[in-house]
């Protein structure tokens, strides 16, 4: 009898981590989805107001575990925003540009010794600029390799209230986003994690860049971010007795 205790206590306790892990592994989709919600709110601002949007340079990849003793803690992957080669030129097409000639000029200097593959989206760009020229000036310019442009051949992006500063600085953006989402996400995901008042949630975010093998040292650019709440605010939350608002507040962020 005493046996058979100990074996049924045995497959309790098997039972029981393999529950905590497969609640953990759901955890870890939560916060992947976050992160692709939070890129994805920043690449529908970005798209509607230039032509080229950045994009994401890979998945996020997420890996959760429990120290005994602390919490749960996970470790997310952000891949990198990567921008589009012709994004130098966002301000010469949604900007008031006066010496369009010039600007043109040094345009058709870049697309000639710049790699074939890049030349088409350089030469849009030319085309967008020349319609602006011929808005503000009848004298038209030329693009390289292209006749003159009308306004029936090049559509007007639209004037649109994205923030500025999403468009100054879409990788502070994206960070901004992808901060929010995951707040969100340990806020309002992780009852079935079962946190000790006692206990933290910590999320430790990072950039997921491939380190350059020529420069294996060069890591001045990578940051982390940690996240830490406490189960006892993740439990007030679930009960009523905190807004969301407020549980955000409770949410410490670091940066490193």
């Amino acid at each position: 009898m005493m046996l058979t205790g100990s074996v049924v206590a045995a497959q309790q306790a098997d039972d029981s981590q393999v529950r905590a892990r497969q609640r953990i592994a759901m955890m870890e989709g939560t916060l992947e989805s976050a992160v692709k919600i939070g890129a994805e709110n920043l690449l529908r601002q970005v798209r509607s107001a230039v032509p080229d949007p950045p994009m994401l340079a890979g998945y996020p990849e997420v890996h959760g575990f429990r120290l005994d003793g602390y919490g749960i803690f996970f470790d997310v992957g952000v891949p990198m925003l990567r921008l589009p080669v012709t994004w130098p030129l966002r301000t010469l097409i949604t900007s008031d540009n006066r010496d369009l000639e010039s600007v043109a000029a040094e345009l058709k200097q870049l697309i000639a010794q710049m790699d074939a593959r890049y030349q088409p989206q350089f030469a849009q760009a030319v085309r967008r600029l020349e319609l602006r020229a011929q808005a503000q000036n009848p004298i038209a310019l030329r693009a390289p390799g292209a006749g003159t442009v009308t306004a029936n051949q090049v559509a007007v992006a639209p004037q649109t209230n994205v923030d500025a500063r999403v468009i100054d600085n879409p990788a502070e953006g994206y960070t901004r986003e992808v901060k929010a989402a995951l707040i969100d996400a340990m806020i309002e995901n992780s009852g079935p994690l079962a946190l000790r008042p006692d206990e933290w949630l910590t999320v430790a975010a990072r950039d997921n860049v491939p380190r350059d093998p020529l420069s294996p040292g060069d890591t001045t650019d990578f940051s982390t971010i940690i996240f830490r709440v406490k189960g006892s605010d993740l439990a007030a939350f679930r009960a009523g007795r905190m807004t969301l608002e407020e549980a955000r507040q409770k949410v410490d962020v670091r940066e490193y």
